[in-house]
This record gives C-alpha cells, structure tokens and sequence, in this order.
C-alpha cells in the first residue's frame, strides 16, 4: 500500500483546472505526474483545456487507466474537455454535480480572468489554489489581486516563490501559504538506456548509418520566446569554429514543427543561414511516445537551450533524469536546475535584494550544466501583462557555450550527464515525479487544515496599488559597474 494511502471514499476531490492531463503540452504533462502520483489520496476532477478541443462536452473516467500507472485500485480521476480554458457557468455545474473540495488552477492567471471575477463566491464554500509560474523581474506587481485571491500558492522555481512574497509584501500571507514546488519527472520513464538492441537499431535509423562525436538535442515548441532562429544562428557559428572533417561529425536534432505560426519557419532559416553543405541538422518526425523521447535523449551529447521567459524548462528536466548534462540561459527555474551555490557552497536562494542570478553574482554550478548568462534585458509588456524582463543569451556567448561542452570529450559529458540524474533523483532537488506528488500532498493538507471559509463581505480600506520603486529590478554586471568607473574617471 502507498504512503499516504487513504480509501477513495475518504479522500479530498479536488477540482483541476489546466490543459487536459492527457495532452502533451508542459502544464497537461506535469498535471498528468501530480495527479499520477497523487492518485491514492485525492480524487481529482480536471477540467481539461485545449484550443478547439475536439472532445468539447463530454467527460471520461480515467480511473482504470489511472490505477495501472498510479499503483493503486481504486483511483478516482476523471476529465472534462473544454475548448479554450472553461468559464464560470460550467464550473458552477461541476461544483453543483462533483462537490469537490477544493480548485486548484495550474498556469498564466490571465487565462483565469473569470475564475477571479468569482473568488469571493468559490472561497465561502472551498480553498483555491494556485500552482504558479512567473520567471523574471522585475516584480509583477499587476499580479498582486491574482495572488491575494488564492488560499495557497504553489510555486514552480525558487524565483517565483520570491516573486511572490514580494508582490504581496503589503499584505503578505502566511508561510504555509505559499511554497516551493518544482516540477518532478518520472525517472522510470526518463533513464540511461544501454546494452539495448532496440534503442541502438533505432539510433541506427535516425543517424542513417552515419556516427557522430557531438549530437545536441533542443525539445521545444517553435515560438518566438523559445529562440529557435537563435539556436539555428548559434549552431552555424559553433560549426564554423571547427574544421570541416570535424564539423561534419556534429549533429542538431530539433525536436519541434519546422514551422509554426507563433514561432519562425526554421526550413527557410536553416537555408539561409547555414551553408547547404555543412547544415548538419536533422528534425525528428514530430510527436512521439515518451519511449521515443527518452530514446532521442539517450542518443544526445547535451540538451540545447536559448529560451528567454521560460518558467522551468521541462525538457532539461527530463533530459538531465535520462542522463545527460544541459546547456542553458541562467534565468527562471533553469536556475534551480543549473544547483548554483553561494560561498559556502549552499544550493542559492533568492531574496528581495537578490531576486535572481541572471547577472553572475554566482557563477558556480552543478557539474552537469553549461551555464549562458544572458548579455541583453529587454523590458517586455502588453496591456495584460504591462512588464517583464526579456533576458536575451548572445549567439556568440551561446556558439561559446557548444563549444566548450564539445571540447570536453564524449567521456566527460556521459560523466556529468550521470551527475545530473544523481542530483534529480537526491532528496535535495525534488526533481523526482513521485517527490513532487508527495510536495502536492503534505502542502495541500496543510490547506486543509488551514483553511477557514472566506466572509460573504468584509470591509477593506481603499488602498489602490502602491508605487513600489525596485532598484534592484535592474541589476547592474559587474563589468558595467566597472565601466562606468572609466568612464568617469
């Protein structure tokens, strides 16, 4: 019997709105291991977004399929497929119809608009919480009534819990309310695979019988935040620091649409950009099963990234739990995964006067990491979402960073890549599925614990959103900082 077990007539339902579970979008892939491992001690109803959903208005109990992958028998998971994110009138029905016990909503806010419009009404009956992402500065405090109209917030990166407890430093919520969650990948999906015929002939396959000394892996949906001409541009240049022989024992798997109307048509930049004889990348056929992935994890060197805005990362994640070591800009939960450490040599955490690393006040860091400090900050915003930082990695500083994992030899990298799943699967990172789902349970019953009905009315005074002058929201290099004493001087 798992730990934590409880029978399901006895357990907590709780109400999960997110991209359907069942999809392979990061929030439904990431719902889908909570709700896994989870699974002996609530019950769960998800409330399964997608565009267009193609099975909009009808439900599914899952619980069967659940019982296999979450080792219990009596499970109780069932979904709702909407197109777009839900509204208030059919979580009114689910409410009426399941009585769950408590919400739990997973990723921007502003796709939640109408879900805060009713928080006062939802909160007399149930808590709600919020699994949270935000992955830069300067503090978003936009987000300030999001955040006040939760119970408990979950939070995705050691930056993002600091985000939060800043955005609500006026009405600040107590400890229990707001913690530290990081993603956890399912390591008997994700692993080291050797000595096995079938991932060699399938590695066969996709090489076309060629052999490569340095096989790079970027797993990515193609839109703009994720830089994919970015990693196109920094490819070529690497490939240009090396001799042709040499070159051409290189490969840039892309795991993603080659083209994508949010993102770049890559077919057109690859023909552009590289030289039609040394291209040396090769796309994958497109979505696969997790055993395919783990597979093109296996056969890769290092995992690629250049994003900008990235709340986590799950492909590091998963390549680092199948063994390999990461190549990454230093910003949002890529941070937490680099294990950057202060003088002391303790795992950095971030503080209102140290909101985030971005800018190489530590530079020293796990073994299995290839850190990119990001060279340009570029102030971003909409009329929704009026700031954030845009923390751009150079195409030299990243051809810079292939390179030097390149120069390490194949023996090195297989060495790192071995810490890095050492260190996901460590009780100090949390990094696991099963950790994660155990972060769920105790946090969660602490919020039941906790909770008191909110007051059908309660009386506040009129404080409209205070000016909350940061000057660490620009943090300064220390090159500049040594620049500016030259100039004048």
């Amino acid at each position: 019997m798992k730990k934590g077990y409880i029978p399901k007539e006895e357990r907590k339902k709780i109400l999960l709105l997110c991209d359907d579970i069942r999809l392979h979008s990061g929030i439904g892939t990431m719902a889908k291991e909570f709700v896994l491992n989870t699974a002996h001690h609530f019950n769960w109803i998800n409330l399964g977004a997608a565009i267009n959903h193609p099975e909009a208005g009808k439900a599914f109990d899952i619980s069967a399929d659940v019982n296999k992958f979450a080792g219990v028998e009596d499970s109780s998971v069932k979904v709702i497929p909407w197109s777009g994110y839900g509204d208030a009138n059919v979580v009114r029905a689910i409410i009426k119809q399941e009585k769950p016990d408590a919400i739990l909503h997973f990723t921007d806010p502003r796709y939640w608009t109408w879900l805060y419009r009713m928080e006062r009404e939802i909160r007399q009956q149930m808590p709600m919480a919020f699994y949270t992402i935000w992955d830069d500065v300067p503090y978003p405090f936009y987000n300030r009534d999001y955040y006040r109209s939760d119970d408990m917030l979950l939070c995705i990166s050691k930056q993002t819990k600091n985000i939060v407890k800043n955005v609500l430093r006026d009405t600040p919520k107590e400890d229990w309310a707001v913690q530290y969650v990081p993603h956890g990948i399912d390591h008997k999906k994700f692993f080291p695979v050797a000595n096995d015929l079938e991932f060699e002939a399938f590695k066969e396959s996709f090489f076309e019988g060629k052999e490569y000394d340095f096989v790079v892996f970027w797993n990515n949906r193609n839109i703009r935040r994720k830089n994919p001409g970015d990693v196109v541009t920094s490819w070529k240049l690497f490939l240009d620091q090396l001799p042709k022989e040499k070159a051409e024992k290189c490969l840039l798997v892309l795991h993603t649409a080659k083209s994508d109307e949010n993102g770049t048509d890559l077919r057109a930049v690859i023909n552009t950009v590289c030289d039609p004889e040394q291209t040396q990348i090769k796309f994958t056929p497109g979505l696969c099963d997790e055993k395919t992935l783990n597979y093109y994890y296996n056969m890769s060197d290092a995992i690629y990234s250049m994003t900008d805005n990235e709340g986590w990362g799950l492909g590091l994640t998963e390549g680092m739990t199948a063994g390999k070591m990461i190549i990454a800009p230093v910003q949002g939960g890529m941070q937490d995964q680099m294990r950057f450490e202060d003088e002391k040599g303790n795992w950095i955490d971030f503080t209102t006067d140290f909101p985030t690393n971005s800018c190489g006040k530590y530079t020293k860091c796990g073994e299995w990491a290839v850190p990119m400090f990001p060279k340009t900050r570029s102030l971003k915003g909409s009329p929704s979402t009026p700031y954030i930082y845009a923390s751009q990695v150079d195409i030299e500083d990243a051809a810079l960073a292939l390179l030097s994992a390149y120069a390490m030899g194949k023996e090195e990298r297989q060495h790192r890549g071995l810490k890095a799943r050492e260190w996901v699967m460590s009780e100090e990172s949390g990094f696991t599925a099963e950790k994660m789902g155990e972060n769920f349970i105790k946090n969660l019953d602490v919020l039941f614990e906790n909770w008191t009905p909110r007051e059908r009315f309660t009386i506040e005074k009129v404080n409209p959103h205070p000016n909350h002058y940061n000057e660490h929201s620009v943090q300064l290099t220390k090159e500049f900082k040594d620049k500016v004493k030259q100039v004048l001087a």
